[in-house]
């Protein structure tokens, strides 16, 4: 059967509020005060006598996870009756984020689709019961997930270092509201769409772990081994490493560079100039001077702590990294970033309450050192052997960034009545 076409509603009117524009004729817009019940948790992840055990559902687990099932590994605390009683979780109830450290992650919604007389909702969550003749939880919860809609939430929340929402403005918010059957309606044609882009988008992140797998064989072998396969070997004197190219050095990386800090730079600073801004996951900005000389590997120290940047540029890097450039090693410092991605100093962290790489302890790695000429030699090699592998990458994660855009697209013109699902909705193959 084929899918009958997406169209907009026969008829509109006029919302009276600019950012909606017109909807459905037959749709109300109402604030959320009046179609939920909302609670803000204060039950934290503290274990206090006299109080009952319980399971929390925390600020994480929303970020992380659209739905909160039971399969999720939910933090133990305690909490009063009382506090059980009114922040337990029930099917149906959509959670969102109410305090983040910067605005986007503002207002993140989850389902719950699992409840049990211990799970409870979590301090820096706002937990929202619909009304249950009046709004669907699943509907609210798609409507939330829509940019145009949560976009009221960016607006209101209030910080500077640190972003959070007053349960005015919550329940201040406006919501588009078509009859229950069309609420069901959309939700049942948004989550048909939603598993047919997730089996898709879950392909390809397959196939990129694949690429990603093969590019790291590559790096290695050339690091390690080199690139003439008759090149006389000898014994490397430790165990993993094996035989080695008999005239390469095995150094510690002490020996090989060192690291430098990166400088404090505030947020506002990160948005002018022309010079890259790089942290612990890569670039998040620019800025008007550099702290970098020539090409340049900035490492994450902390966060995500390990990961390795290269840039044929200066860069800012931030306190979050640390920083090698022609001042810091007399390496080749591309065939260096290569031979830094193949150490894996993620694994090379300090147990603290912010898990990040030591330096004194990514010294202690050790690591292949060939002749100059060689390192050239051995980036060449592996900038031509990668390249194809890294333009799949890229392609693979367009790809995968254009589905995550017409899923938003889709879920914001089905809640804002854009476009009528209702037909679609009831086909097998709706989409």
């Amino acid at each position: 059967m084929t899918a009958p076409a997406l169209l907009p509603y026969p008829r509109y009117r006029p919302s009276g509020i600019p950012w909606l524009g017109d909807v459905p004729a037959h749709w109300e817009v109402r604030r959320l005060r009046n179609l939920a019940d909302m609670r803000v948790s204060n039950v934290d992840k503290h274990s206090k006598e006299k109080e009952l055990p319980i399971r929390l559902c925390n600020y994480v687990d929303v970020c992380k996870n659209d739905r909160i099932t039971a399969d999720i590994l939910f933090m133990r605390a305690t909490a009063t009756a009382e506090e059980i009683a009114r922040f337990r979780l029930e099917c149906g109830d959509v959670l969102i984020t109410k305090d983040s450290e910067v605005w986007h992650d503002i207002a993140v919604p989850a389902l719950v689709e699992h409840t049990a007389d211990d799970l409870v909702c979590g301090y820096h969550l706002a937990l929202l019961r619909p009304s249950p003749d009046t709004l669907n939880g699943h509907y609210l919860f798609r409507a939330l997930q829509s940019a145009v809609i949560a976009g009221q939430f960016h607006i209101e929340a209030n910080g500077v270092t640190r972003y959070g929402l007053s349960h005015q403005a919550i329940k201040s918010v406006l919501l588009p509201l078509p009859p229950p059957d069309e609420q069901a309606a959309i939700v049942r044609y948004l989550d048909d769409a939603d598993d047919r882009i997730r089996r898709y988008t879950g392909a390809k992140a397959r196939l990129i772990a694949l690429l990603e797998e093969q590019r790291q064989a590559a790096i290695h072998w050339a690091v390690t081994c080199g690139l003439n396969p008759d090149a006389p070997l000898r014994p490397s004197g430790i165990p993993w490493l094996g035989s080695v190219p008999a005239h390469w050095e095995v150094r510690r990386l002490k020996n090989i560079c060192r690291f430098g800090y990166g400088d404090s730079l505030p947020d506002e600073a990160r948005m002018g100039g022309s010079i890259p801004v790089y942290g612990s996951n890569g670039q998040v900005g620019w800025h008007r001077q550099s702290n970098t000389k020539g090409e340049c590997i900035v490492i994450g120290r902390k966060w995500s702590f390990g990961k390795v940047h290269y840039s044929a540029e200066p860069v800012f890097a931030i306190d979050t990294t640390f920083l090698i450039d022609h001042r810091c090693t007399e390496a080749n410092i591309r065939w260096l970033y290569y031979l830094l991605d193949c150490l894996r100093l993620d694994a090379v962290s300090k147990d603290s309450a912010v898990p990040g790489l030591n330096r004194e302890d990514a010294y202690q790695q050790i690591g292949l050192y060939p002749p100059p000429d060689e390192q050239a030699a051995i980036v060449a090699h592996i900038d031509q052997a990668t390249a194809e592998i890294d333009a799949a990458i890229a392609r693979a994660r367009r790809e995968i960034a254009l589905m995550d855009e017409y899923r938003a697209r889709l879920i914001a013109d089905a809640v804002t009545g854009r476009l009528d699902v209702r037909a679609a909705a009831s086909c097998p193959s709706g989409i």
